[in-house]
């Protein structure tokens, strides 16, 4: 567990800062938030604290799954030097309040009114022992195609809207010489592409035994095998020069219409946006053929530190702006995500948006708002890792076939518990 982790410190000169010679005046953030859409996303916060005289100290670590950065945590807190937040996601933020390092925005999220407006499935992960120790930034839903539109005309495509549909489209692509599905060639944008596989393949009840549940029964299934087969025959769409691309390099070929389209959580929305392009004009968004009625999420959520009596004021000012309607508003139409409280209205958000927002409060009524095993919030960290390592063993080969591919997640979820 993390407490084993932060013995024994690894080197964080890198990153290093000192918690007691930082000005009370300045917020530390620690994130990943690196592509063009993203920065334009974060620059909203940036300028909210600005105006109330904080100044802002970035900490960014490249890599879209967050890897990287959250190394570098880690090593950070190991050695003491903590951040004023750091993003995170989901059972990350657990494992650093079990360890006894986190702060308490309680009063704070008294004071606004947290517990009211934020989803129960979000402060299930902003909640430790009774205290808040993480302010949500966005709901992300992953279940989702962004397809180029141009190309779609091109190729006189529909709305795919079941699996055999999806195939026919790509197939439709390939055939006009277009790269039909962009794809970056690193585990986690392999695992999240495949939530949505398993949720079109197996249906919600299914997904959730299997990906929430981690029940054995579903996970060496014959439905699960099946939905190995068709990982399998989207990876035949990809071009070969897949392996190792980031997510936003892969949402740029579809973009400026390279290929298209990229099964990708909405927070790829955030780079069409920044490309100023629109929905319905230049791309559409689509959920992923077979899902439709079921959003599969993750949050980003600002992890909050035990930091010093003299960071604290920075960083209660941070958590109230982060969680205020305005910056809910302003940062998640940027972004490309939904609002992390549920009244905030939908009126600055474009169709992709408000179909997300629509998408969510059906979802989270009808009981099939799922937590992403690939992003974090379907499981313990060491389980969705293990996920990941399957999922792109087989992707790229390691793993021959889909029974086998069922015989080693079994394994690897069973050892990572």
């Amino acid at each position: 567990m993390l407490r084993k982790l932060l013995i024994g410190t690894a080197l964080a000169t890198s990153f290093a800062f000192s918690a007691h010679a930082a000005d009370v005046k300045e917020v530390q953030m620690l994130h990943w938030w690196t592509s063009g859409g993203e920065a334009a996303a974060l620059n909203v916060l940036k300028q909210d604290l600005a105006k109330e005289g904080y100044a802002w100290k970035d900490v960014p670590v490249a890599g879209g799954g967050g890897d990287a950065a959250m190394t570098a945590l880690k090593a950070m807190v190991a050695a003491g030097n903590y951040p004023t937040a750091s993003q995170m996601l989901g059972y990350t933020v657990l494992d650093y309040a079990a360890a006894g390092v986190m702060g308490d925005l309680t009063e704070t999220a008294k004071k606004e009114g947290w517990d009211k407006s934020v989803p129960a499935a979000l402060q299930k992960f902003s909640v430790y022992d009774g205290k808040w120790v993480a302010a949500p930034v966005n709901v992300h839903s992953v279940n989702w195609l962004w397809i180029n539109k141009a190309v779609m005309d091109k190729i006189g495509g529909t709305e795919p809207k079941t699996f055999d549909d999806f195939v026919a489209l790509l197939d439709m692509a390939k055939a006009a010489g277009v790269t039909p599905l962009a794809l970056g060639g690193q585990n986690w944008q392999e695992a999240t592409m495949f939530d949505s596989v398993v949720l079109s393949t197996g249906g919600p009840e299914f997904y959730k035994k299997a990906m929430n549940d981690l029940d054995e029964d579903s996970l060496k299934s014959d439905t699960m095998k099946k939905s190995f087969d068709n990982l399998a025959k989207l990876v035949t769409y990809v071009d070969p020069n897949f392996s190792g691309r980031d997510w936003n390099l892969a949402t740029a070929m579809v973009i400026k219409g390279d290929a298209l389209v990229q099964v990708m959580g909405d927070w790829a929305k955030g780079e069409f946006h920044a490309a100023k392009k629109t929905p319905g004009t230049d791309f559409l968004c689509y959920r992923f053929p077979g899902t439709d009625g079921s959003v599969i999420y993750n949050s980003d959520m600002f992890g909050m530190f035990n930091v010093p009596e003299d960071r604290k004021a920075a960083q209660v000012a941070l958590a109230t702006a982060t969680l205020s309607k305005s910056f809910q508003s302003a940062f998640n139409v940027v972004k490309g995500s939904v609002p992390a409280r549920t009244d905030v209205p939908d009126t600055d958000f474009d169709a992709c948006g408000k179909k997300g927002m629509a998408d969510l409060k059906k979802a989270n009524e009808g009981g099939t708002l799922f937590g992403s095993l690939a992003q974090g919030y379907g499981a313990p960290p060491a389980v969705a890792n293990a996920y990941k390592d399957v999922v792109s063993k087989f992707v790229h080969g390691q793993i021959k076939t889909s029974d086998e591919a069922v015989t080693e997640l079994v394994k690897a979820i069973d050892d990572a518990k």
